[in-house]
């Protein structure tokens, strides 16, 4: 039997940090009732076909085209994967790159990356970055995903419009299909045409579709984060294997035997009931700095809501906090510690790392470092763990561990889709609707007017 993801909140409740700032078993058991009928509609909204995140990794023929669609690519020598993508179209790959990749990994030679192309996610319109980028990758050694789920992203579709012209001036439109992918919209079904749909069908280019029920920032198990996955080797098997494993562990009610749901729960009560109105999220790995990032927008986007589903004005939802230990020990814990005690800090942790590395027995002028010698730097981080949680304690600031035994795709699948469905449980508590982001829409608007849009 495989070891699991544990979840640990005994450190976010009131005998740990105090009823002023801790949850209660009282607490606890009167939101019972309340999850349980969330449950319930969530349960629905899934048989229904609602909102599909929750069954993507169940879908054999997807993963199968990803794969044979992955293959094909690889054999042609590539040497670079550019993402053209934003928000919820980037943010999956790099945290499953920066997981499952070995650090510094675009550093490395072809050979060491095992004929994997190096990964380059363009999330963002900086031109200097994006100029640079264009230079080490040359359009014949490269293969472009533009990811948009509507086509309507002004970002991407400026990118792709330079990409365009790019691979037309340097190889010729015949070529286009042999570097370019589109993840987009399905066509037909209801489904509103994609400003990418022309253009696949200009060049003939390889489509994924992305289900409409499937919100950006929920997709990464769909070809959005998936075939940037299997282009980098990564077990897509093993993705889905770690999905079942937490689905099934989800499909409880019961509030202390679900992982999702106690997350969701302590969140919602540190911040209605203690003033926690922000969530910092704090991995002690590297590997795992990306997930924060990913989650950052999950948490925010999804629960950030003016109005309840009922329509009243409620300004729901945390602020999300990235933070990467140890690094901002040296950083953020002083004002973790000393400042408002308006936060709950979720820290990832990992049993085992893939490595172990000694402190040499150096120095020995030094006698001041006999501490350090000898020992693993694996040691030195569980201790600078332990003794920030601690701390937290002292200062009476609730904590959430969540603690994965390795970084591979099985225990990163099950993080991921824990947080998933820990958000759409949270969702319901607030009373929003999870799935929409109503308040990105007018920023988007005025930026197109101002580019000549819509006169």
């Amino acid at each position: 039997m495989k070891s699991e993801i544990l979840v640990d909140v005994s450190r976010a409740t009131a005998k740990a940090v105090g009823p002023e700032h801790g949850v209660t078993p009282r607490e606890v058991q009167e939101l019972e009732p309340r999850i349980s009928e969330a449950h319930q509609k969530l349960q629905e909204e899934r048989a229904q076909g609602k909102y599909g995140f929750w069954d993507l990794y169940k879908d054999e023929q997807t993963f199968a085209s990803v794969k044979e669609t992955a293959e094909a690519f690889l054999s042609k020598q590539i040497d670079n994967l550019v993402i053209l993508g934003i928000g919820g179209s980037a943010l999956g790959t790099k945290a499953l790159a920066t997981a499952l990749k070995p650090p510094f990994y675009n550093l490395l030679s072809r050979r060491a990356r095992k004929n994997k192309p190096r990964l380059f996610v363009m999330d963002n319109i900086d031109p200097t970055t994006f100029k640079a980028m264009m230079r080490i990758c040359p359009p014949s050694k490269t293969i472009y995903n533009v990811i948009s789920k509507s086509g309507e992203t002004a970002e991407t579709m400026a990118q792709l419009m330079i990409i365009v012209e790019l691979i037309e001036k340097k190889l010729g439109k015949s070529e286009m299909k042999n570097h370019v992918v589109v993840t987009t919209n399905p066509r037909g079904a209801g489904a509103k045409p994609s400003l990418l749909h022309p253009v696949a069908d200009t060049y003939s280019l390889h489509e994924f579709t992305v289900p409409l029920n499937v919100g950006g920032r929920f997709s990464v198990f769909s070809p959005v984060g998936m075939f940037p996955a299997a282009l980098l080797g990564m077990d897509l098997n093993a993705f889905r294997q770690g999905c079942h494993a937490m689905d099934t562990k989800c499909q409880t009610p019961e509030l202390l035997e679900n992982p999702a749901y106690l997350c969701a729960a302590y969140q919602y009560i540190a911040d209605v009931r203690k003033g926690k109105r922000i969530s910092v999220m704090m991995p002690y790995a590297d590997g795992l700095a990306d997930v924060a990032d990913w989650y950052r927008q999950l948490w925010a986007e999804s629960l950030g809501k003016r109005f309840a589903l009922d329509g009243t004005e409620v300004y729901a939802g945390q602020t999300p906090v990235k933070a990467l230990g140890v690094t901002d020990q040296h950083s953020q814990i002083q004002l973790y510690r000393e400042g408002p005690n308006d936060k709950i800090i979720t820290v990832l942790e990992v049993q085992r790392f893939d490595v172990t590395l000694r402190i040499p027995n150096t120095l020995e002028h030094i006698p001041e470092l006999e501490y350090l010698r000898n020992a693993t730097m694996n040691k030195l981080l569980a201790a600078e763990l332990t003794g920030t949680i601690d701390a937290l304690k002292i200062s009476q600031r609730p904590v959430i561990r969540i603690r994965l035994p390795r970084i591979n795709e099985y225990f990163v699948a099950q993080l991921l889709y824990m947080l998933e469905v820990e958000t759409a449980m949270a969702g319901r508590l607030y009373n929003v609707q999870t799935f929409d982001q109503p308040g990105v829409e007018e920023g988007k608007k005025i930026a197109r007017q101002l580019m000549g849009a819509d006169k």
